[in-house]
């Protein structure tokens, strides 16, 4: 969506938003768990040349707005990585809690129906909309049945504990790391695209 004219965000709407720090201070959720991939996220020095030059390009992307909730698993891993590539290029990063600025998620509904987070956008430093990226990276998408794989032979009544402790040590497995570099690839290729590197 690009009718920047219509948005309701405007430039001041964007500075109201939280920082990362301010975020991680805010939620009520998943602290350590957001910290964790925060700390395990690394942008490569190709990559972080490359997101710089493209900030510092007239239509590079300056701004990014990121949409999210604290009890979301695809926020939880892909929220630190957005804060890890805003600070990798110098981007000034607003995040906004979705369930309190549901006129901004519904410009960026996924497949301009569905409310997935995190959503993000990135705009240029006099706040024209250059893209957006939603949720989880095409190879989350594809592995999910690698998720599946961790419930098997858990009972969903019986096994609570099992299948969350299950689940805790999937999100810090190889997997959720290959998600976490692959958002990375994705939103660089997105942004080279848009702003003219490719």
């Amino acid at each position: 969506m690009t009718q920047q004219q219509e948005s309701v965000v405007t430039p001041e709407r964007f500075a109201s938003g939280l920082t990362w720090e301010q975020y991680l201070a805010h939620i009520k959720r998943n602290v350590e768990k957001f910290q964790y991939n925060y700390r395990e996220t690394v942008i490569s020095d190709d990559d972080t040349r490359a997101l710089r030059d493209l900030v510092q390009k007239d239509n590079g992307p300056a701004k990014v707005l990121a949409l999210g909730e604290d009890w979301c698993p695809d926020v939880v891993r892909g929220l630190p990585v957005i804060a890890r590539i805003a600070e990798a290029a110098g981007m000034e990063l607003r995040v906004f809690p979705r369930d309190d600025n549901l006129d901004i998620m519904n410009e960026f509904l996924n497949k301009g129906e569905h409310q997935s987070i995190p959503a993000v956008v990135f705009y240029t430093r006099d706040h024209r909309y250059i893209a957006h990226w939603i949720e989880r990276p095409a190879l989350a998408n594809a592995e999910m049945g690698e998720m599946q794989k961790v419930f098997q032979g858990l009972d969903r009544d019986k096994d609570r504990d099992k299948m969350r402790a299950a689940y805790d040590e999937f999100q810090r497995g190889p997997i959720w790391a290959g998600w976490r570099r692959e958002t990375v690839r994705e939103i660089r290729a997105l942004l080279e695209e848009k702003c003219g590197q490719r």
